[in-house]
């Protein structure tokens, strides 16, 4: 199922040669006691680099001396211990869960992947929770198996001059010094290997990619590669930035992350049960796998669609069209009229797949319907973020209200081990019990967080917040000196941010829409906040805008230009190059974590999530997953949901509530102390925090609501249309097709409802007759809607009832009713609908044929 043969370029003297396993195994990554290994060979390199395969390849004679260092040598065996008893478990969640025949991994594609700084392979949240998303798949013994892009130069560095301005940078990986190893074709046995790579054809020439092996646990990573040297420079260059180069650039990378990720796990053999697609980026593994089959099954283009459709699903991220990956037709005509020719496909019906049409005419492509339109399942990212995206793709399901499209949603979560800091691991460990990490997903377990002793909760809070402003007061003085500050400003870095004062974290991408500067509407009124000698607080801002963004660059110079301000300098300070290693300091670190995005554009969110493992408090606005998080007692929302407010009105709206909340509520709550100097309110708040979100916005949760919401359907799914050679599938497609052209003559003939007293029998009957013409009754379903006016004025289908078949008459119509005994609520509006019905339809709505009356 996975890639067995590895070969590690690293060799250790004999007593310590299963180093290289370790440290080619992000394992370590999670694990504390690993990390502390490592940084037992070299504790310099390691706070310097925190990179297990660069200390091992620069380490010789340290290890040389270790081999007789009794401690390091138990360190050694100790961790072995746990990594072989982790690797080797037996009875997963996956294994209890589901039967252990089912060893056919998730392929699960993404453009990026966030696992640690050492691998800077991701840009942000996308790629932090495909990484988080890659470590719970393996503890919970899903097989899975990522497929993703090796950049040469990664997303950039950041630099920010003395004005503020980003500077962004992009140095050369060293492919020597990831945790990476080349995937080789044939066992390393045999004499005459080759390492593998897949080939993609571009306009006028073929373009090949290495590929590359990344452990993850249980889980793996293939990752690929341009830059080879019987590729031409300017295809070298593909997999060099992420997110990079122009709309040909982008085109061409999602080409070979999706087409070219398909060919290699087929050239390694591997039969993924179930196709997740994490976001549009990925879609192009649709065109690939239907091409397979078009050749190698020799099933027509709808056979070949409801195949593929059967066994993907897709997550998308994005909650505005404007941001959804697109391409327009001309430049998809260039890439894929090849294609089309070659695997006897008509351009223009693969093009139709993703067509969309602007109000404008305008048409063009788009990845995400392309993906809707081809997946089993699809989902939202929190609950807010999939009723906004039933919204925005409402038109796929024309005259189906959108509460019922096929769209779900699962809240994103993040991965505890990786977040938390070892001190509350600790805490935990003590007042929970060793193994708290067995219950994450545990709602009555977790309430024991309520009775973590005050005294020792703020002991540990205390530790890590010092810990982040050392962090921060290193980090500002390197950028100090590479301004050419003088002695005296880089001395004074020492008293930069108070260990007793409220600290509040803000770190994101610095996307116009998250707001970054919002706290700064009203400068006057945060100095006071920032100056009061008894109740100070402090603000650490961090995060990178999109070199081609420049409205977010523009606020991020604002951000900076005012922490130079005299009257906010020390006490608001922007630490530069935002990457995992300062996320990890300020999640762990910061007393309240900010957040303040413009809603709904804020699809989920997870760095808030990370906050309340380690005992800090969010203060955000109802979006995201905190629009489904938030409770009184566990973190403050700021301002209300509004509707119908211009962006200028609701930003003014949404400072002057930030304000509020923080001079009413969070400031006076921090300060309020007791006699022992404790804020005995505020940690009974932050152990709320705990008790009600930990097991709710956690990867565990998350990725056992995919197995069982998206994976198992799809995986059953795929397992019937396969079946039979296919047969299945080819039937489902007649199925559509039939259904579609037999539709249009199907209506209602007759419908009503009548009431009575229920005391003699039902008190609301419903009878109708529906003309199906030469449909088969089997393939309708007859339903009453019971609906309710929403605030927009659209209609949501509170309950559905289906209708009993009663006959069918000689003239195709048929008779159905509908008896309860109840009476109906007359603020309510009742209609009828006909729908489709089939066994193999994964969702009633798939097809997007519906028929409405009024009753």
């Amino acid at each position: 199922m996975f890639v067995t043969a590895v070969e590690y370029p690293i060799r250790c003297p004999k007593p310590f040669q299963r180093l290289p396993e370790l440290a080619y195994n992000l394992w370590w990554s999670w694990q504390p006691e690993a990390q502390a290994l490592f940084e037992y060979i070299d504790a310099a390199h390691w706070r310097r680099h925190a990179n297990p395969v660069k200390l091992l390849r620069e380490s010789g004679p340290a290890l040389q001396k270790l081999t007789r260092d009794v401690p390091f040598i138990a360190m050694y065996e100790e961790v072995l211990c746990a990594f072989d008893e982790y690797m080797n478990a037996a009875h997963t969640w996956h294994e209890r869960k589901y039967s252990r025949d089912q060893k056919s991994p998730v392929a699960y594609f993404c453009a990026e992947f966030g696992f640690h700084e050492s691998l800077p392979i991701y840009c942000g949240g996308l790629g932090i929770l495909a990484g988080d998303h890659t470590k719970t798949a393996s503890d919970l013994g899903v097989p899975f198996i990522g497929v993703g892009l090796l950049y040469k130069n990664g997303y950039f560095t950041q630099r920010i001059d003395a004005k503020g301005n980003q500077v962004a940078e992009y140095p050369k990986i060293d492919f020597a010094n990831l945790p990476a190893t080349p995937v080789w074709v044939l066992p390393l046995r045999q004499r005459q290997r080759r390492l593998l790579q897949v080939a993609v054809d571009l306009p006028g020439r073929r373009v090949w990619a290495q590929c590359w092996l990344v452990k993850v646990g249980r889980a793996q990573l293939i990752l690929l590669d341009t830059d080879l040297a019987h590729n031409q420079p300017k295809d070298r260059r593909l997999t060099a930035q992420l997110y990079g180069g122009d709309r040909d650039t982008r085109l061409s990378q999602e080409i070979i992350l999706g087409m070219g990720g398909v060919r290699a796990l087929r050239t390694l053999g591997i039969a993924p049960a179930v196709w997740h697609l994490n976001e549009g980026h990925a879609a192009f593994v649709l065109f690939e796998r239907m091409a397979e089959l078009h050749n190698k099954q020799k099933l027509s283009f709808d056979h070949a669609a409801e195949a593929v459709a059967a066994d993907t699903v897709f997550t998308t991220h994005t909650p505005v069209a404007a941001g959804n990956e697109a391409f327009g037709l001309p430049l998809m005509d260039k890439y894929f009229r090849r294609f089309c020719k070659e695997n006897n496909i008509e351009l223009s019906r693969l093009l139709n797949l993703g067509l969309q049409v602007e109000d404008s005419g305008y048409k063009f492509f788009s990845m995400t319907v392309l993906a809707l339109r081809l997946s089993s399942g699809s989902n939202g990212v929190s609950r807010l973020h999939g009723e906004v995206s039933r919204q925005l793709w409402q038109h796929l399901w024309p005259n189906i209200p959108p509460a019922e499209s096929p769209i779900t949603s699962i809240t994103n979560g993040v991965h505890a081990a990786t977040w938390m800091a070892p001190e509350m691991a600790e805490l935990f460990a003590r007042h929970l019990g060793r193994n708290w990490h067995a219950h994450l997903d545990d709602t009555v377990f977790w309430e024991k967080a309520r009775r973590i002793p005050d005294g020792e909760l703020w002991r540990v809070r205390r530790h890590l917040k010092m810990r982040l402003i050392d962090f921060a007061r290193q980090r500002l003085s390197r950028q100090l000196q590479r301004h050419g500050a003088s002695t005296k400003q880089i001395k004074a870095v020492a008293k930069v941010l108070h260990p007793e004062a409220l600290t509040i974290g803000f770190a994101r991408r610095f996307a116009s829409y998250k707001r970054a500067d919002l706290i700064f509407s009203d400068v006057k009124r945060l100095e006071k906040l920032v100056n009061n000698t008894k109740r100070p607080v402090q603000i650490i801002f961090a995060g990178k805008a999109h070199p081609q963004d420049r409205d977010g660059q523009e606020i991020l110079r604002h951000v900076f230009q005012m922490t130079q301000r005299k009257s906010l300098k020390g006490k608001v300070i922007l630490l530069e190059d935002y990457d995992i290693n300062v996320g990890r300091h300020l999640v762990q670190g910061v007393d309240v974590w900010l957040n303040n995005p413009r809603r709904p554009m804020e699809a989920s969110g997870t760095s808030g999530e990370k906050v309340l493992f380690n005992g800090g408090i969010n203060c955000s606005i109802l979006d995201g997953w905190w629009a489904e998080g938030y409770q009184r007692e566990n973190g403050w929302a700021i301002g209300k949901v509004a509707e119908g407010l211009s962006e200028t009105e609701q930003d003014r709206a949404d400072a002057r509530a930030l304000y509020e909340v923080l001079e009413k509520d969070v400031i006076p709550n921090f300060y309020r102390r007791d006699r022992d100097g404790l804020p005995r309110q505020w940690l009974k708040k932050a152990k709320a925090s705990m008790a009600t979100l930990i097991p709710r916005f956690n990867t565990e949760t998350m990725v056992k609501n995919y197995a069982e919401k998206l994976y198992a359907p799809a995986r059953r799914r795929g397992e019937f249309v396969q079946s039979n050679r296919f047969a299945n599938a080819a039937e489902l497609a007649k199925v559509k097709d039939y259904l579609r052209e037999q539709w249009p003559l199907l209506h209602i003939t007759h419908a009503a409802m009548t009431t009575a007293a229920a005391k003699r029998g039902a008190a609301l009957n419903i009878s109708a007759g529906v003309y199906l013409g030469a449909l088969p009754p089997h393939l309708v379903q007859v339903e009453a809607c019971e609906m309710a006016a929403q605030q927009n004025g659209a209609l949501e289908v509170i309950q559905a009832m289906p209708l009993q078949q009663l006959e069918l008459n000689g003239d195709g119509v048929c008779q159905y009713k509908l008896e309860l005994n109840r009476q109906p609520d007359r603020s309510r509006r009742w209609r009828l609908r006909v729908l489709p019905r089939h066994p193999a339809l994964g969702h009633k709505h798939e097809v997007g044929l519906i028929h409405w009356r009024d009753l």
